[in-house]
């Protein structure tokens, strides 16, 4: 069977699995579960895939809702990724239930090829992609060792081959004050609010001075429990980003040095705490990029290689990208006018529209590992371009 054949017979059995993918895609919509809670999704993940021949390890790398889903032997081995956590109240706001339905979706329909030409696919269900950094956990565990290429793709509102995405790390704050009679005993008091309103002030000012790719963002966690008290404790959470690991960690003294001088000036006790969890920048690999845009266009999709006008933005992608050649694509679902992580982004993730993206990037992704088992030597030339870049 050619490769433009065998594409073909890829995009046919999407669509005979196209009511199925968009039931478990929506079934996963309407329970949304946050992250490493995810027992739903996870379970009705691994039975679809172990109905289509699939075989699976649940609880991979000590996360019970991580699994990896295998079919075929050896080389090449191409990994497509699931997520599948939601946001806390606001749901799949970012449409991680389509991202769940895409990857199952082109495992299956990857079948063919692996029977053509041999090698291996492994649909990865990855979880707590927000706030927690799944993959970064499961990378530490060795999830993506012995792999030549890993591909993810996203909802959005454009249809590009690849994504900027920051280097970023948490920070958790908390100041310590001394609590006194706001109107009547001010001058006893050590008002640890204000050190973290001083601390806001400053990273302001902080912004005119850094990389226009840096961002710096935060909330106020505690600030106090009653207006004629003075706060003798406040906390934040914040987070740093910079396109280049380098800069992050310059940015991060100069972050801190905010709160320090908070708490110089205000007299309370400064307490930190870096997370643990720290996501990588993306490192896209071009030559899959091109693979990708050309089976997408082939859809009728006009697809960039790169959206320029897309905001900065981190994924626990990032950290497999510097692990095995990767791209992270977005597909479009909704108008460009609508945010990803809003109510209206949510409510696109189960539309017609968000359908007809999960079937599309499954076909697009099938249709790339075609074209990369059928060619050997496509695949070397993604691992002499992720070894150039690294």
């Amino acid at each position: 069977m050619d490769t433009k054949k065998l594409k073909s017979a890829v995009s046919n059995e999407l669509d005979a699995q196209r009511s199925r993918l968009y039931e478990l895609s929506l079934k996963i919509h309407s329970n949304p579960e946050t992250g490493f809670h995810e027992v739903k999704a996870a379970a009705w993940l691994t039975q679809y895939l172990e109905e289509n021949d699939f075989k699976v390890e649940r609880g991979i790398c000590g996360l019970p809702t991580a699994f990896r889903a295998s079919y075929g032997q050896g080389k090449p081995a191409i990994a497509i990724l699931a997520e599948y956590d939601a946001l806390p109240d606001l749901g799949h706001a970012c449409g991680h239930n389509l991202i769940a339905g895409i990857a199952v979706g082109a495992g299956i329909a990857s079948r063919p090829a692996i029977n053509q030409f041999g090698g291996s696919i492994h649909v990865l269900g990855t979880p707590a992609e927000e706030l927690y950094g799944g993959k970064i956990i499961m990378a530490a565990k060795g999830a993506f060792e012995n792999l030549d290429v890993a591909i993810i793709v996203h909802p959005g509102t454009h249809n590009t081959a690849t994504t900027e995405a920051l280097a970023c790390q948490d920070l958790e704050i908390e100041f310590f004050g001394k609590a006194a009679h706001a109107a009547g005993d001010p001058e006893a008091g050590i008002n640890a609010l204000e050190a973290m309103i001083q601390s806001f002030n400053a990273i302001n000012s902080l912004r005119q001075h850094i990389k226009s790719s840096a961002r710096i963002h935060g909330i106020i966690t505690d600030g106090g429990q009653a207006p004629n008290v003075v706060p003798d404790h406040s906390s934040g959470l914040f987070l740093v980003r910079a396109s280049e690991d380098d800069y992050l960690n310059i940015l991060k003294e100069r972050v801190l040095n905010c709160f320090i001088g908070a708490a110089t000036a205000t007299g309370a006790r400064l307490g930190y705490k870096w997370g643990e969890v720290r996501y990588a920048p993306m490192l896209n690999n071009m030559t899959l990029a091109q693979l990708f845009r050309q089976n997408m266009q082939s859809l009728g999709r006009e697809t960039q290689l790169a959206d320029s006008t897309k905001s900065f933005g981190s994924t626990d992608m990032g950290n497999v990208s510097q692990l095995v050649p990767s791209i992270h694509p977005f597909v479009a679902i909704a108008p460009k006018e609508v945010t990803t992580h809003s109510p209206q982004f949510a409510s696109a993730a189960a539309s017609e529209a968000g359908m007809q993206g999960l079937l599309d990037a499954a076909k697009t992704l099938a249709m790339t590992v075609v074209d990369l088992l059928a060619s050997p030597d496509l695949i070397t030339r993604v691992k002499d371009e992720f070894r150039s870049n690294k």
